[in-house]
């Protein structure tokens, strides 16, 4: 993973070369993610459906993140971001099924790790009746939480210290189900002005 080869790029997009993955974020080097953030619809609310990362992941593991989410390697296409759902999560989901919600800065520092990504951000509504599964990469996803969005919302900006989230952690023999609550510090730490306008980008929609 560490050598996967990215496209780096200034703040503003514009081309600066290619870098492998370790020394983008060991420099700081802005580049390109793909966001995929899934809506759902329960008790005539709106959710929100959060990826459980897995606990062998390098970076942040066993936090709660983005439904799918990955880096754009140097030869894909935005377009071609739309492969993290297949592979994460194993539903098949067409581009075009996408609505695009925008390009958003994020940026997070911690020793040893500096993340400057230009993220393009999407959402997909889920399908109501459900008729889907999960199929999850286990190496990178353990499991599939849900969330009333207006919960997170207020989560994201401060205004709640926990949300209650339900759903499943996947195991070889079947999925152990889960009900709890949990606060920022069990989310991956994106900054708060990413979560601010992610949250503003969604509604706008979901009020559509």
């Amino acid at each position: 993973m560490e050598t996967e080869k990215l496209r780096v790029c200034d703040e503003h997009g514009h081309p600066q070369g290619i870098e492998t993955r370790q020394a983008v974020h060991e420099h700081g080097f802005w580049h390109e993610t793909f966001h995929c953030w899934m809506v759902g619809w329960r008790n005539s609310r709106d959710t929100v459906y959060l990826q459980l990362r897995s606990e062998a992941k390098k970076d942040f593991p066993g936090l709660f993140d983005i439904t799918a989410a990955g880096h754009l390697l140097a030869d894909e296409t935005v377009e071609e971001g739309v492969r993290e759902v297949k592979e994460e999560l194993g539903l098949k989901v067409e581009f075009d099924k996408l609505i695009h919600l925008g390009m958003v800065k994020d940026q997070m520092e911690m020793p040893g790790f500096i993340d400057n990504e230009r993220c393009h951000c999407f959402l997909y509504p889920m399908p109501n009746n459900h008729d889907f599964r999960f199929e999850l990469q286990l190496e990178e996803v353990s499991g599939m939480g849900e969330v009333d969005f207006e919960a997170l919302a207020g989560l994201f900006m401060g205004k709640e210290e926990e949300v209650e989230i339900d759903g499943f952690i996947a195991k070889p023999d079947g999925h152990s189900l889960f009900k709890k609550r949990i606060g920022l510090k069990d989310i991956v730490p994106h900054s708060s002005s990413y979560l601010e306008k992610i949250i503003y980008l969604i509604r706008q929609e979901l009020n559509r």
